[in-house]
């Protein structure tokens, strides 16, 4: 089995060829992923920090998903304070066509 660990938008995510990922959303900031460990089989490349060889060939699936919605809520006892606000994330679909390093 072949996977890579990658760095999109600042944070990491394991992948695997075909592979759906969900990464924050990128609107209309360039997306190049930074390859930092590729395993194939039982060959392993870890790079220092990252691997200038290994590419990652990604394709958008859906550029704006909402995620599940966020409810955040304040409470104060004996004071009849209480507040709620909530969110929902908006997130990219990439499929991860291939990896090559």
């Amino acid at each position: 089995m072949k996977y890579a660990v990658v760095r999109i938008l600042g944070k990491q995510f394991k992948v695997g060829e075909g592979e759906e990922v969900l990464v924050p959303r990128v609107g209309d900031e360039k997306l190049e992923p930074e390859v930092l460990l590729v395993a194939q089989d039982d060959k392993i490349s870890v790079g220092k920090p990252v691997l200038k060889e290994a590419k990652l060939k990604l394709k958008v699936l859906k550029e704006e998903e909402k995620g599940e919605k966020i409810d955040i809520v304040r409470f104060k006892a004996k004071s009849r304070y209480h507040k709620h606000t909530g969110f929902r994330p908006q997130f990219t679909r990439l499929l991860i066509e291939k990896i090559s390093a």
